[in-house]
């Protein structure tokens, strides 16, 4: 029998995947809602497959992605998500996921998701396929921020919401030399030259809404 390990921090859809999947035929051998729980979990049970949320309360699925990716872990991920922005599902991908399902699915999808995975397959419902093939020809900056790491995007939301180097680091516990740097690197790493570029690029790509 498959085993399954299933990753999100709220307990009913837990329970509701829980029910779905062993009425499917799977074994659920432990769930979680934190990365680190969940990071020593997977390796200690190394299940066939991980369902798992990207939106974790104030942490990310993609933590736990490269936590996986960097200890080799055996197990395959799908990635099941109410994210749908291609950045997202660029990174997953290139984080290792087998699969990724928006949770606007139907049990019937994430179930053959999981087979098809557990045959080798990927699997990508088509709404998430069809922003994939698109972000190929996305611009460069685009492909980019599917790059930054968890605290380059960290401080990029919190510097395109005008906050200051001394607010910034106040709030992570940074000097504000350090998120000066952060802010040199980010600049370049996504081609703007100032601030009112970066808060462009942001709302355009939907680092952060227009409207805030």
């Amino acid at each position: 029998m498959s085993t399954l390990y299933l990753v999100d921090d709220h307990v009913i859809v837990r329970e509701g995947m829980r029910a779905l999947f062993e009425a499917a035929g799977f074994d659920v051998v432990g769930e979680a809602g934190d990365v680190a729980i969940a990071a020593a979990d997977i390796a200690r049970l190394v299940p066939d497959v991980v369902l798992l949320d990207l939106l974790l309360g104030e942490h990310s699925g993609m933590d736990l992605l490269r936590v996986l990716q960097q200890n080799k872990s055996r197990s395959r991920v799908i990635v099941q998500t109410m994210a749908e922005q291609a950045r997202y599902i660029s990174e997953a991908v290139k984080l290792g996921a087998a699969g990724y399902v928006l949770k606007g699915s139907d049990g019937a999808e994430v179930v053959r998701a999981i087979h098809d995975v557990l045959e080798g397959r990927r699997h990508f419902s088509g709404p998430v396929a069809e922003r994939l093939v698109d972000s190929i020809g996305a611009p460069q900056h685009a492909n980019a921020l599917a790059t930054l790491s968890a605290r380059e995007r960290q401080i990029l939301e919190l510097v395109v919401r005008g906050n200051s180097s001394a607010t910034i680091g106040a709030s992570l516990a940074l000097s504000p030399k350090t998120v000066d740097t952060y802010r040199s690197r980010l600049m370049a790493k996504l081609s703007v030259r100032d601030l009112a570029s970066l808060v462009r690029l942001a709302v355009r790509e939907g680092v952060i809404d227009s409207d805030r």
